[in-house]
């Protein structure tokens, strides 16, 4: 997503100060990303409870990570690159545990229905991967280099 230029001076600013320890400027950042990163989680996921949890562990990795962080390119993707790696893997690993569970003898589990229209069922179809891409470009607005 492209974020103003002013904007973009702020989240740096926040950045800067949280790599020095800031709490407030941690939290700031938070409550600026949250809702995106919590929405691109869900859209991959298709589970709110999971989705919550890939955002909140996204944001304790990216904490983690933040004196890596080069203060030159945008927080946001960098943030949202990380919550979409989780889903991607949350939804491999539930899907290597239903084909566990399952074994090959009982029928293909029931298609979850489409949690609203006609761009979530088509989604659906979508492996994790190109579910991040679709996300990430079209519902969240980033350029083909952010996502990058």
């Amino acid at each position: 997503m492209r974020i103003p230029k002013d904007e973009r001076r702020d989240e740096r600013a926040l950045v800067r100060g949280a790599q020095r320890g800031s709490a407030s400027d941690l939290e700031a950042l938070f409550r600026l990303h949250w809702p995106r990163a919590h929405r691109a989680a869900f859209l991959v996921v298709h589970d709110a409870a999971a989705a919550e949890d890939i955002a909140q562990e996204s944001f304790l990795a990216a904490i983690r990570a933040l004196d890596r962080f080069d203060r030159r390119r945008p927080f946001g993707p960098w943030l949202h690159r990380i919550v979409v790696n989780r889903a991607i893997d949350w939804t491999r690993a539930r899907q290597l545990r239903a084909e566990a569970e399952l074994g090959e003898s009982l029928p293909a589990p029931e298609q979850a229905p489409p949690l609203d229209g006609t761009l979530l069922a088509a989604m659906a179809e979508l492996g994790p991967e190109q579910r991040a891409v679709i996300v990430l470009r079209h519902l969240l607005g980033y350029t083909p280099g952010e996502i990058a």
